[in-house]
Order: C-alpha cells, then sequence, then structure tokens
C-alpha cells in the first residue's frame, strides 16, 4: 500500500504499531517523525502518541496532546473527550495523578450523556470505564469495563470483542487487580483479534508502562516471554 500510496496515514500508522507490536521502537520511530498536533489523522497522531509512551517520553507526549486540544478542530466534543482521556492516561503514567483527575473529570462530563443515550454501546462504556478509573473511581471504572464485556462478547465478535477484556485488564493492573489482569491477558495472548491497534503481544509487554504494575509477579514475566513457534 505505502509504494502505491507512499504517504497513505493509516498504512503509516499500521506499519508503525506492527513495529511497535514487536519491540522495534527504532522503526516505529521513523515512521512518525513527521506527526504532530495538527495532523489530520485520527489513527496516526494516536500511534505517535502510543510510540512516546512506549518510550516513556511523556512530557513530550502531554506536550502533543495539551497542543492538540488547544489547536485541533475536533469534529464533535466527543472525539474532543476520547483525546482527553487518553491525556490523562499519559499524565497519570507520568505522576500527575491530581493533573489525570481534572482531565479524566472533563473527559467525563461529555461522554456520560452520550453513553445516557447509548447504553448498549460497548465503546462508548469503555472509553467510559477509562474516564472514571482517570478519575479513580474503581468500582465504576471495572463495573462499565464488564458491561463492555457483556455487550460484545468474543463469541459474539471474535475481532473486536477480545479489545473489551485488553481494556478490563488495563483497569485491573492500574487498581491492584493483579491475578485477574494477568489472567485475562494470559487468554488474550492465545487469541487472534483487532486490537486497538495491534494485539498484545509479548513485546508491548514488556514495554508498555502501564503494566508496571505486574513486573515483579513471576506469571507476568513468564507472559513477557517471546514463544517460539
Amino acid at each position: 500500500m505505502l509504494d502505491i500510496t507512499p504517504d497513505n496515514p493509516d498504512a503509516l500508522a499500521a506499519k508503525a504499531s506492527i513495529y511497535q507490536a514487536q519491540g522495534n521502537l527504532k522503526e516505529a520511530a521513523k515512521m512518525l517523525v513527521e506527526v504532530n498536533a495538527q495532523t489530520p489523522s485520527l489513527s496516526l497522531f494516536g500511534i505517535k502518541m502510543n510510540q512516546l509512551r512506549l518510550e516513556r517520553n511523556y512530557g513530550e507526549a502531554i506536550r502533543l496532546e495539551q497542543a492538540r486540544q488547544a489547536q485541533f478542530h475536533f469534529v464533535s466534543e466527543f472525539a474532543k473527550a476520547c483525546y482527553q482521556v487518553s491525556l490523562a492516561y499519559t499524565q497519570r503514567l507520568a505522576g500527575d495523578t491530581a493533573g489525570a483527575k481534572l482531565t479524566a473529570e472533563q473527559a467525563r462530563k461529555t461522554l456520560e450523556p452520550f453513553y445516557g443515550n447509548q447504553p448498549d454501546s460497548p465503546f462508548l462504556a469503555t472509553m467510559l470505564s477509562f474516564a472514571y478509573a482517570g478519575m479513580g473511581e474503581k468500582d465504576s471504572a471495572l463495573k462499565l469495563a464488564e458491561r463492555a464485556i457483556m455487550l460484545s462478547p468474543r463469541a459474539k465478535d471474535a475481532a473486536y470483542g477480545p479489545g473489551s477484556e485488553e481494556s478490563l485488564a488495563r483497569i485491573q493492573a492500574l487498581f491492584g487487580e493483579n491475578s485477574r489482569a494477568i489472567s485475562n491477558l494470559g487468554q488474550l495472548l492465545q487469541t487472534p483479534y483487532a486490537g486497538s491497534p495491534t494485539p498484545i503481544m509479548p513485546a508491548l509487554l514488556r514495554l508498555d508502562p502501564f503494566w508496571d504494575p505486574l513486573r515483579s509477579d513471576p506469571a507476568f514475566q513468564k507472559l513477557c516471554a517471546e514463544k517460539q513457534p
């Protein structure tokens, strides 16, 4: 695809995300050099933020996300709220818990009415669960993450259903539900699915700072090991 359309943003994002899933951050970075706060492609900007988090370059990630909040023309308040969830996630990783709570609260105020109008949307349930998680509201976050799985179970949606299980595992890890998170991750490693942006892979478990609370657990360390075919 890139041979035919060298500047295709979705293809660039897809290739960079594959490098990330392989643990090859150097090659992924080359694909993302020109991405900035005004980059129109949502997928390409999202992969850039993921790259910076994997590199643990939180300062640059927060700078870009805040610049996008201030300068970018979002198509809707909902789209802006999704970016606020991402910013809260990065602020929390950077140790700015207070800032993360404020940002997540802004997202919650926007997302709750959307979810109220579409309570059967697994995507809205997931986004709102992350907003609650950013605010530190464990019970509400876990409840909504579990509801997203109920709304779109893997038995009904083999491609995207497991993505809700990944979201639940992230929230479980955030709130110290380590054994449950590790159990879910073990199942996901054996499941082909359409992740966001890629399925969970051993390299991502090793690199993603979101899983840092699990690192001392031997069961998690076992998941991080590459399995040769």
